[in-house]
Protein backbone atom coordinates (compact mmCIF):
# COMPACT_ATOMS: atom_id res chain seq x y z
CA UNK A 1 0.00 0.00 0.00
CA UNK A 2 2.34 2.39 0.77
CA UNK A 3 4.37 1.77 -2.51
CA UNK A 4 1.05 2.93 -4.14
CA UNK A 5 1.19 5.79 -2.37
CA UNK A 6 4.72 6.76 -3.09
CA UNK A 7 3.96 5.93 -6.51
CA UNK A 8 0.81 7.99 -7.67
CA UNK A 9 1.93 10.50 -5.11
CA UNK A 10 0.69 14.32 -5.61
CA UNK A 11 -0.66 13.06 -9.02
CA UNK A 12 -4.42 12.39 -6.78
CA UNK A 13 -5.98 14.58 -4.20
CA UNK A 14 -5.58 14.00 -0.50
CA UNK A 15 -9.39 14.36 0.26
CA UNK A 16 -10.74 16.07 3.53
CA UNK A 17 -12.74 14.31 6.08
CA UNK A 18 -15.82 15.97 7.50
CA UNK A 19 -16.74 15.55 11.29
CA UNK A 20 -19.63 15.01 12.85
CA UNK A 21 -19.42 13.85 16.61
CA UNK A 22 -18.04 10.41 16.25
CA UNK A 23 -18.75 9.84 12.39
CA UNK A 24 -16.38 10.60 9.88
CA UNK A 25 -17.08 11.08 6.24
CA UNK A 26 -13.92 10.78 3.80
CA UNK A 27 -15.03 12.99 0.73
CA UNK A 28 -13.41 11.08 -1.92
CA UNK A 29 -16.00 12.50 -4.24
CA UNK A 30 -13.91 15.80 -4.30
CA UNK A 31 -11.06 13.43 -6.18
CA UNK A 32 -9.97 14.53 -9.71
CA UNK A 33 -12.70 12.89 -11.96
CA UNK A 34 -15.47 12.53 -8.99
CA UNK A 35 -14.56 9.06 -7.54
CA UNK A 36 -11.57 7.48 -5.87
CA UNK A 37 -10.58 5.00 -9.06
CA UNK A 38 -8.26 7.92 -10.15
CA UNK A 39 -6.50 6.47 -7.65
CA UNK A 40 -6.35 3.14 -9.08
CA UNK A 41 -6.13 3.71 -12.42
CA UNK A 42 -2.85 6.04 -11.68
CA UNK A 43 -1.15 3.12 -10.15
CA UNK A 44 -1.69 0.73 -12.29
CA UNK A 45 -1.09 2.59 -15.36
CA UNK A 46 2.52 4.08 -13.36
CA UNK A 47 3.45 0.43 -12.64
CA UNK A 48 3.30 -0.62 -16.42
CA UNK A 49 5.00 2.75 -17.17
CA UNK A 50 7.75 1.55 -14.32
CA UNK A 51 7.80 -1.99 -15.98
CA UNK A 52 8.49 -1.12 -19.71
CA UNK A 53 6.09 1.53 -20.67
CA UNK A 54 2.24 1.86 -22.21
CA UNK A 55 1.70 -0.12 -25.42
CA UNK A 56 1.32 2.06 -28.46
CA UNK A 57 -2.68 1.75 -28.27
CA UNK A 58 -2.56 2.90 -24.80
CA UNK A 59 -5.30 2.71 -22.25
CA UNK A 60 -8.85 0.43 -22.59
CA UNK A 61 -11.26 0.22 -19.91
CA UNK A 62 -14.27 -1.21 -19.10
CA UNK A 63 -17.05 0.66 -17.10
CA UNK A 64 -20.10 1.73 -15.62
CA UNK A 65 -18.20 5.22 -15.51
CA UNK A 66 -16.40 6.15 -12.50
CA UNK A 67 -13.49 3.69 -13.52
CA UNK A 68 -13.39 4.73 -17.43
CA UNK A 69 -13.11 8.19 -15.79
CA UNK A 70 -10.46 7.60 -14.15
CA UNK A 71 -8.27 5.83 -16.40
CA UNK A 72 -8.95 8.25 -19.28
CA UNK A 73 -7.78 10.76 -16.77
CA UNK A 74 -4.66 9.10 -16.04
CA UNK A 75 -3.87 7.85 -19.52
CA UNK A 76 -4.73 11.75 -20.78
CA UNK A 77 -2.25 13.09 -17.73
CA UNK A 78 0.27 10.60 -19.15
CA UNK A 79 -0.14 11.34 -23.28
CA UNK A 80 -1.24 7.98 -23.92
CA UNK A 81 -4.30 7.47 -25.73
CA UNK A 82 -7.90 5.83 -23.97
CA UNK A 83 -10.45 4.02 -24.81
CA UNK A 84 -13.56 3.47 -22.64
CA UNK A 85 -16.42 0.72 -22.72
CA UNK A 86 -19.57 1.93 -21.18
CA UNK A 87 -23.19 0.38 -21.31
CA UNK A 88 -25.81 2.22 -23.40
CA UNK A 89 -27.35 2.48 -20.15
CA UNK A 90 -24.34 4.86 -18.63
CA UNK A 91 -25.02 8.43 -17.47
CA UNK A 92 -24.95 10.83 -20.11
CA UNK A 93 -23.51 12.97 -17.81
CA UNK A 94 -20.43 10.12 -17.29
CA UNK A 95 -20.28 9.81 -21.09
CA UNK A 96 -19.80 13.50 -21.50
CA UNK A 97 -17.26 13.54 -18.93
CA UNK A 98 -15.20 10.59 -20.76
CA UNK A 99 -15.62 12.22 -24.25
CA UNK A 100 -13.88 15.67 -22.55
CA UNK A 101 -11.20 14.02 -21.60
CA UNK A 102 -10.30 12.72 -24.59
CA UNK A 103 -11.20 9.28 -24.56
CA UNK A 104 -12.91 7.17 -27.33
CA UNK A 105 -16.41 5.87 -26.05
CA UNK A 106 -18.11 3.05 -27.28
CA UNK A 107 -21.63 2.30 -25.44
CA UNK A 108 -22.47 -1.81 -25.66
CA UNK A 109 -24.66 -3.83 -24.39
CA UNK A 110 -27.03 -3.05 -21.51
CA UNK A 111 -25.25 -3.62 -18.54
CA UNK A 112 -21.35 -3.66 -17.29
CA UNK A 113 -20.79 -6.97 -17.97
CA UNK A 114 -21.31 -7.10 -21.77
CA UNK A 115 -18.69 -3.85 -21.90
CA UNK A 116 -16.41 -5.57 -20.06
CA UNK A 117 -16.39 -8.25 -22.91
CA UNK A 118 -16.11 -5.88 -25.87
CA UNK A 119 -13.08 -4.44 -24.18
CA UNK A 120 -11.13 -7.75 -23.65
CA UNK A 121 -12.00 -8.27 -27.12
CA UNK A 122 -10.51 -4.82 -28.26
CA UNK A 123 -7.54 -5.54 -25.71
CA UNK A 124 -6.96 -8.91 -27.52
CA UNK A 125 -7.08 -6.98 -30.95
CA UNK A 126 -5.08 -4.04 -29.90
CA UNK A 127 -2.29 -5.04 -27.20
CA UNK A 128 -3.52 -2.01 -25.38
CA UNK A 129 -3.20 -1.99 -21.39
CA UNK A 130 -6.28 -3.56 -19.85
CA UNK A 131 -7.25 -1.07 -16.75
CA UNK A 132 -9.81 -3.67 -15.12
CA UNK A 133 -12.07 -1.59 -12.82
CA UNK A 134 -11.64 -3.57 -9.37
CA UNK A 135 -9.95 -7.36 -10.05
CA UNK A 136 -6.53 -6.23 -10.52
CA UNK A 137 -3.56 -5.70 -7.86
CA UNK A 138 -2.40 -2.86 -8.50
CA UNK A 139 -5.88 -0.88 -8.90
CA UNK A 140 -6.75 -2.56 -5.69
CA UNK A 141 -3.65 -0.90 -3.45
CA UNK A 142 -4.03 2.44 -5.10
CA UNK A 143 -7.41 2.65 -3.60
CA UNK A 144 -6.85 1.69 -0.48
CA UNK A 145 -4.13 4.59 0.01
CA UNK A 146 -7.15 6.17 0.59
CA UNK A 147 -7.81 4.40 4.11
CA UNK A 148 -4.29 5.45 4.85
CA UNK A 149 -5.19 8.77 4.28
CA UNK A 150 -8.61 8.57 6.91
CA UNK A 151 -6.38 6.92 9.44
CA UNK A 152 -4.44 9.85 9.59
CA UNK A 153 -6.96 12.45 9.13
CA UNK A 154 -9.31 10.95 11.58
CA UNK A 155 -6.62 9.24 14.22
CA UNK A 156 -7.76 6.16 13.86
CA UNK A 157 -10.97 4.80 13.25
CA UNK A 158 -12.64 1.47 14.66
CA UNK A 159 -15.13 0.79 11.66
CA UNK A 160 -15.83 2.10 7.89
CA UNK A 161 -18.32 2.04 5.64
CA UNK A 162 -18.10 1.30 2.26
CA UNK A 163 -20.29 0.99 -1.03
CA UNK A 164 -19.14 -2.44 -3.12
CA UNK A 165 -19.66 -3.62 -6.63
CA UNK A 166 -17.13 -4.97 -7.91
CA UNK A 167 -14.88 -4.74 -4.79
CA UNK A 168 -11.94 -2.86 -5.51
CA UNK A 169 -12.22 -0.38 -3.12
CA UNK A 170 -13.39 -2.31 -0.58
CA UNK A 171 -10.37 -4.80 -0.69
CA UNK A 172 -8.02 -1.60 -0.74
CA UNK A 173 -9.40 -0.54 2.65
CA UNK A 174 -9.62 -4.15 4.60
CA UNK A 175 -5.73 -4.57 3.25
CA UNK A 176 -4.80 -0.87 4.03
CA UNK A 177 -6.41 -0.90 7.85
CA UNK A 178 -6.22 -4.60 8.65
CA UNK A 179 -6.02 -5.50 12.07
CA UNK A 180 -6.99 -2.06 13.02
CA UNK A 181 -10.26 -0.84 11.90
CA UNK A 182 -13.65 -3.32 10.96
CA UNK A 183 -15.09 -3.08 7.48
CA UNK A 184 -18.36 -3.26 6.36
CA UNK A 185 -19.39 -3.50 3.25
CA UNK A 186 -22.97 -1.64 2.12
CA UNK A 187 -24.73 -2.95 -1.17
CA UNK A 188 -28.28 -2.21 -2.59
CA UNK A 189 -30.44 -5.41 -2.75
CA UNK A 190 -30.68 -4.75 -6.05
CA UNK A 191 -26.83 -5.46 -6.81
CA UNK A 192 -25.64 -7.95 -3.53
CA UNK A 193 -22.59 -9.27 -5.38
CA UNK A 194 -20.36 -9.59 -2.15
CA UNK A 195 -23.19 -10.46 -0.02
CA UNK A 196 -24.13 -13.45 -2.90
CA UNK A 197 -20.71 -14.03 -2.61
CA UNK A 198 -20.35 -14.66 0.90
CA UNK A 199 -23.89 -17.09 0.61
CA UNK A 200 -22.18 -19.36 -2.01
CA UNK A 201 -19.04 -19.83 -0.47
CA UNK A 202 -16.90 -17.80 -3.80
CA UNK A 203 -17.88 -15.36 -6.25
CA UNK A 204 -20.38 -16.21 -7.97
CA UNK A 205 -23.22 -13.95 -11.14
CA UNK A 206 -25.32 -11.59 -8.87
CA UNK A 207 -28.42 -9.63 -9.91
CA UNK A 208 -27.52 -5.86 -11.40
CA UNK A 209 -30.49 -3.08 -11.49
CA UNK A 210 -31.80 -0.66 -9.59
CA UNK A 211 -30.62 3.38 -8.84
CA UNK A 212 -26.66 2.51 -7.74
CA UNK A 213 -26.47 -0.17 -11.09
CA UNK A 214 -24.48 2.32 -13.10
CA UNK A 215 -21.70 3.10 -9.99
CA UNK A 216 -21.84 -0.92 -8.67
CA UNK A 217 -23.35 -2.81 -11.61
CA UNK A 218 -20.32 -5.42 -11.62
CA UNK A 219 -22.42 -8.38 -12.18
CA UNK A 220 -19.78 -10.79 -9.24
CA UNK A 221 -17.28 -9.16 -7.07
CA UNK A 222 -13.78 -9.98 -8.11
CA UNK A 223 -11.25 -12.75 -6.82
CA UNK A 224 -9.03 -10.39 -5.41
CA UNK A 225 -11.24 -8.74 -3.68
CA UNK A 226 -13.28 -11.62 -2.36
CA UNK A 227 -9.78 -13.33 -1.22
CA UNK A 228 -9.00 -10.06 1.14
CA UNK A 229 -12.58 -9.70 2.55
CA UNK A 230 -12.67 -13.12 3.59
CA UNK A 231 -9.23 -12.88 5.25
CA UNK A 232 -9.71 -9.47 6.87
CA UNK A 233 -13.45 -10.59 8.32
CA UNK A 234 -15.58 -7.71 6.07
CA UNK A 235 -19.07 -7.39 7.21
CA UNK A 236 -21.64 -7.50 4.59
CA UNK A 237 -25.40 -5.72 4.88
CA UNK A 238 -27.87 -4.65 2.40
CA UNK A 239 -30.17 -1.78 1.93
CA UNK A 240 -32.97 -0.99 0.11
CA UNK A 241 -33.15 1.34 -3.11
CA UNK A 242 -35.62 3.58 -1.07
CA UNK A 243 -32.68 3.83 1.85
CA UNK A 244 -30.42 4.98 -0.86
CA UNK A 245 -32.17 7.73 -2.51
CA UNK A 246 -33.18 9.59 0.87
CA UNK A 247 -29.72 8.84 2.20
CA UNK A 248 -28.57 10.47 -1.01
CA UNK A 249 -30.91 13.29 -0.02
CA UNK A 250 -29.87 13.41 3.30
CA UNK A 251 -26.36 14.00 2.47
CA UNK A 252 -27.54 17.24 0.11
CA UNK A 253 -29.96 18.12 2.90
CA UNK A 254 -27.77 18.20 6.03
CA UNK A 255 -24.05 18.78 4.45
CA UNK A 256 -24.67 20.01 1.12
CA UNK A 257 -22.93 16.95 -0.49
CA UNK A 258 -23.88 15.82 -4.00
CA UNK A 259 -22.64 12.63 -4.73
CA UNK A 260 -24.23 9.37 -6.44
CA UNK A 261 -26.78 6.56 -5.65
CA UNK A 262 -23.73 4.15 -5.27
CA UNK A 263 -22.12 6.40 -2.92
CA UNK A 264 -25.26 7.00 -0.62
CA UNK A 265 -25.49 3.47 0.30
CA UNK A 266 -23.16 3.02 2.55
CA UNK A 267 -24.24 6.42 4.08
CA UNK A 268 -27.94 4.75 4.20
CA UNK A 269 -26.53 1.64 6.40
CA UNK A 270 -26.22 4.11 9.43
CA UNK A 271 -28.95 5.78 8.59
CA UNK A 272 -31.46 3.01 8.47
CA UNK A 273 -29.43 1.01 11.00
CA UNK A 274 -28.60 -1.97 8.52
CA UNK A 275 -25.62 -1.49 10.61
CA UNK A 276 -25.74 0.21 14.62
CA UNK A 277 -22.43 1.53 15.88
CA UNK A 278 -21.92 0.64 19.21
CA UNK A 279 -21.60 3.08 22.10
CA UNK A 280 -18.35 5.04 21.70
CA UNK A 281 -17.60 3.18 18.14
CA UNK A 282 -15.56 5.92 16.03
CA UNK A 283 -17.36 5.20 12.29
CA UNK A 284 -16.40 6.71 9.06
CA UNK A 285 -18.34 6.42 5.71
CA UNK A 286 -16.56 6.39 2.35
CA UNK A 287 -18.29 9.02 0.27
CA UNK A 288 -16.74 7.44 -2.90
CA UNK A 289 -17.92 9.72 -6.06
CA UNK A 290 -20.10 12.62 -7.05
CA UNK A 291 -20.38 11.96 -11.22
CA UNK A 292 -24.32 12.16 -10.68
CA UNK A 293 -26.94 14.42 -12.12
CA UNK A 294 -27.71 17.14 -9.18
CA UNK A 295 -30.92 18.06 -10.96
CA UNK A 296 -33.11 15.82 -8.59
CA UNK A 297 -31.91 16.91 -5.36
CA UNK A 298 -34.25 19.60 -3.95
Amino acid sequence: METARTRIGSRVLRTPVLRLDRLWLKLEQLQHTGSFKTRGAFNQVLAAVEAGGLPEAGVIAASGGNAGLAFAYAARELGARAEVFVPETAPAVKVARLRALGASVHQVGCEYAEAYEAATKRVADTGALFGHPYDQPEVCAGQGTLALELEEQAGGVDTVLVAVGGGGLMAGIAAALEGRSHVVAVEPEGCPTFHAALAAGRPVDAPVGGVAADSLGARRVGEIPYAVARRTGVESVLVSDADVIAARQALWQDHHLVVEHGTAAAYAALLTGAYTPSEGERVAVICCGANTDPTDLA
